[in-house]
């Protein structure tokens, strides 16, 4: 048996990737992100990840004003090499976006969202958070699973542009940022 030939798109581009070359990556191999150059093909989703992801997307857009727009699966392009996904991102008022947009970038966020899975416990933990901080985004909320019960660690920069847990909610709660709306953390995942 002879070996298979790497698909051009596989092959890393100067060493490592850069967010630009996210785009070269065909749409059938899926879900995708670049972190400190490396890609990072992301494994299926569980069906905690995909519900919760499709709620709270969904309670976020209906509690919306209109001139905020709430994305899932969007990447984010925060430097030459890295370009992450976050499961939901929430965009200010006047941010335009095309059909065809591909990304998205920090001064347009007012929230970046991870829903936890296994595979990416650390990434969404300790990296990630790390990444958005150091971009500039406002909030980050992480939702995770905590056997069997909903958990959502709301986070906010501080002054030093570090983020910094500001609730652990499992129930409803009133939320001001980065709009005026009620999360209820029990009803994300049924």
């Amino acid at each position: 048996m002879g070996a298979e030939a790497i698909p051009d798109w596989m092959r890393i581009p100067q060493g490592q990737w850069t967010a630009d070359d996210l785009d070269l990556v065909p749409e059938e191999v899926g879900r995708c992100e670049v972190l400190d150059g490396a890609l990072i093909v992301m494994s299926p989703q569980r069906a905690f990840h995909s519900i919760v992801i499709r709620r709270l997307a969904n309670l976020l857009e209906f509690a919306a004003p209109p001139e905020w727009k709430v994305l899932t699966e969007m990447t984010v392009r925060i430097d030459e090499h890295n370009r992450p996904e976050p499961d939901i991102v929430v965009l200010r008022p006047g941010t335009s976006l095309r059909r065809d947009t591909t990304t998205c970038f920090p001064p347009d966020m007012a929230l970046a969202i991870e829903v936890v899975s296994p595979d990416s416990m650390f990434r969404d933990r300790v990296i990630k958070p790390e990444k958005f901080a150091a971009a500039g985004i406002p909030q980050y909320w992480r939702i995770e699973d905590d056997h069997g019960e909903t958990v959502a660690h709301l986070f906010a920069l501080n002054d030093r542009g570090k983020y910094v847990e500001t609730a652990v909610e499992r129930g409803k709660v009133r939320l001001d940022q980065p709009f005026p709306h009620f999360l209820d953390v029990d009803r994300l995942y049924p």
